[in-house]
C-alpha cells in the first residue's frame, strides 16, 4: 500500500492526537497511532482505553487501502521538524515494514498489525442527541474548565457538566469555591437529558477542535459520549453521579452593582496580590461611590497594599473579601471590556458578568466570599 500527504498536516493531527495517549498505558499497543487508509483519506487514531480520539487527513494520492499501527513516538518526532512537503508512506501489509519518503531522505521502521488495537463498542440503551456550534462549544469549554474540580471524594465536580432542558443547554463548572454557568438559549430539547464530561476529553476539544468547523454532534447515553466533528471524532467515557443543584447555589438578589473596567481590575488584583497572606490570598475589596480601593497585607511578614480604581458602583458602602488568584481566573475567562460585579453582603457569593452579553447567551459565573477579620 502506498500514500502521500502532506507534512504539516499530519503533523498537526499527531500533536493533537498524541495528547490523548498516556505516559503509561495498560497494553502496550495504546503506544501507538492507528493509521487506517480508506476512501481517499487517512483516519489516525489514538486511545487511551477511556478516550479515543479518530482525526481525518487528505491524502493527495494512495493504490489501495489498509491498517497498521505505529509508534506514536517514533512517527510524531521523526515528522514534525520537516518543513512543509509531501510525504511518501510504502506499507507492507504483511511483514508490516513501512518507508516514509521526503525530499532529503527516508525513514524505515516495522508497524504493527492494527488488529491487536481495542475495539470501541457500540452505544446501547437510551441515546441522547445535542447539536452545538464548534465555536460555541470551545469558548464554552474555555470558559468553564478553569473551576473543575480535582477532588476524589466528589468526582463529579471533576468534569463539564452539560444540562440540556426544554428552555437552554446549560454549560456548568464548579469546585465549590468558584462556578460557572454559561446558557445557550438557540439549543435546548423537549426531553430532558445531561452528562459529565471529564476533563481530559473537554481540554482535548478546547485545544484540538477548529471553531470555525461547523457543527458538533453529540451522542450519549448513561456512561459514554461520541463526538463527531469535520476533522474525526472523539469517543469517551462520562462521569457517572448526580451534579449538584448548581442554580440554587447563585444568590437570587445581590443589590450592590459594580461596573469597572475588566483589564484594570485584573491587573490590580495582580499587582496587590504578591503582598496578600500565601496560604489566604485574600483581597479586600472597600466599594464607595464612584469608588472601588483593593488591599492586602500579610501580617507574618508586615506587608501590605492597596490601590484605588475608578468605577461605578451603585449600592451601599461595602467591605467583602475574595481570593485574589480565583478573582483573576474568573476575569481571565471572560473577554468583555467591562465587568458588573453584583454583590450583597460579606458572606454571600459574588456574582461576576460580562457587561454586554452575546446574544442567545447567558454566562454567570460565582466566586465564594473570604471572612475579614477587622
Amino acid at each position: 500500500m502506498r500514500f502521500s500527504l502532506s507534512s504539516s498536516a499530519l503533523s498537526t493531527r499527531l500533536q493533537t492526537l498524541a495528547k490523548v495517549i498516556n505516559s503509561k498505558n495498560s497494553m502496550p499497543i495504546l503506544e501507538c497511532f492507528v493509521f487506517d487508509v480508506s476512501q481517499g483519506q487517512l483516519h489516525i487514531t489514538a486511545s487511551d482505553g477511556e478516550n479515543r480520539m479518530t482525526s481525518l487527513v487528505s491524502l493527495s494520492e494512495c493504490d489501495s487501502e489498509g491498517s497498521f499501527a505505529i509508534s506514536s513516538r517514533l512517527i510524531l518526532d521523526a515528522v514534525k521538524l520537516l518543513p512543509e512537503q509531501p510525504l511518501a508512506f510504502d506499507v507492507n501489509l504483511e511483514s508490516f515494514q513501512v518507508t516514509v519518503e521526503y525530499q532529503n531522505g527516508q525513514y524505515q521502521l516495522v508497524a504493527q498489525n492494527a488488529e491487536e488495537y481495542p475495539q470501541v463498542q457500540p452505544m446501547e440503551g437510551d441515546i441522547h442527541t445535542l447539536t452545538i456550534d464548534a465555536g460555541v462549544l470551545v469558548s464554552n469549554l474555555s470558559r468553564t474548565l478553569f473551576a473543575t474540580d480535582n477532588n476524589e471524594i466528589r468526582p463529579v465536580m471533576n468534569g463539564v457538566y452539560f444540562d440540556l432542558t426544554p428552555e437552554h443547554l446549560a454549560i456548568v463548572a464548579s469546585d465549590g469555591h468558584k462556578l460557572v454557568r454559561c446558557r445557550n438559549y438557540d439549543i435546548k430539547s423537549e426531553t430532558p437529558a445531561s452528562f459529565i464530561l471529564p476533563k481530559k476529553p473537554a481540554n482535548l476539544l478546547k485545544n484540538g477542535l477548529d471553531p470555525t468547523s461547523g457543527d458538533v454532534v453529540i451522542k450519549f447515553n448513561n456512561n459514554a459520549a461520541e463526538l463527531t466533528f469535520a476533522e474525526g471524532t472523539l469517543r469517551c467515557q462520562l462521569i457517572e453521579g448526580t451534579f449538584p443543584n448548581y442554580n440554587a447555589a447563585i444568590p437570587a438578589d445581590n443589590p450592590n452593582e459594580l461596573l469597572v473596567d475588566r483589564k484594570a481590575l485584573m491587573d490590580s488584583i495582580r499587582r496587590v496580590l504578591p503582598f496578600a497572606s500565601i496560604s489566604s490570598q485574600l483581597i479586600r475589596f472597600r466599594l464607595s461611590m464612584g469608588s472601588l480601593q483593593l488591599s492586602a497585607e500579610d501580617i507574618d511578614f508586615a506587608t501590605s497594599a492597596k490601590e484605588t480604581l475608578v468605577c461605578e458602583y451603585n449600592g451601599q458602602p461595602l467591605q467583602i473579601g475574595f481570593r485574589g488568584d480565583y478573582f483573576c481566573e474568573v476575569l481571565s475567562s471572560l473577554d468583555s471590556d467591562d465587568v458588573k460585579v453584583m454583590l450583597g453582603d460579606p458572606s454571600r457569593p459574588g456574582i461576576v458578568l460580562p457587561s454586554v452579553q452575546d446574544e442567545h447567551e447567558d454566562v454567570l459565573m460565582l466566586i465564594m466570599p473570604l471572612i475579614l477579620n477587622e
